[in-house]
C-alpha cells in the first residue's frame, strides 16, 4: 500500500529572507510575530509566514490599494500568501497592529530593490 507522508515543519521548504532570494532560490518568506494571537479551534497562531506573492495572488485587487494597506485589499490577498492560511473572517477580526505588520511585509515585497536601498 502507498503511504501518504505528511509534511512536517522540518521537511517544509526553507524560508529565505527577502534580501537573499534570487531566481535560483525559493520564494522569499517573512515571519510576522502577532501581538494578539489568533485562536483557531484548539490551536493558537502566534506567528504567520507571509511569502512574496506572484501576480496571480494579486488578482482582483488594485496594487495601489495593496501598497496603501487597504484592509479590503489585504483581506483578499493575505489568505493566498500566508501560512497558516488566514481566513477572511480572521483577518477582519485581527488586531490593527497585526494587520499593519502583515501589510507592511507585503508592501516590502512589492517595492523594487532600488527603492528598498533607501529605507
Amino acid at each position: 500500500m502507498n503511504e501518504v507522508k505528511a509534511e512536517t515543519k522540518a521537511e517544509a521548504k526553507p524560508q529565505v529572507p527577502m534580501e537573499a532570494a534570487t531566481s535560483a532560490n525559493p520564494t522569499p518568506v517573512e515571519t510576522v510575530e502577532l501581538d494578539s494571537p489568533i485562536t483557531r479551534g484548539s490551536k493558537t497562531i502566534d506567528s504567520v509566514d507571509i511569502r512574496k506573492p506572484k501576480a496571480g495572488a494579486l488578482r482582483g485587487v488594485s496594487l495601489v490599494d495593496v501598497m496603501q494597506m487597504d484592509v479590503t485589499a489585504l483581506t483578499k490577498v493575505l489568505p493566498r500568501i500566508t501560512e497558516p492560511a488566514l481566513t477572511e473572517p480572521e483577518i477582519r477580526d485581527m488586531d490593527p497592529a497585526d494587520i499593519f505588520q502583515l501589510g507592511a511585509a507585503l508592501s516590502d515585497f512589492l517595492t523594487a530593490k532600488k527603492f528598498r536601498a533607501f529605507s
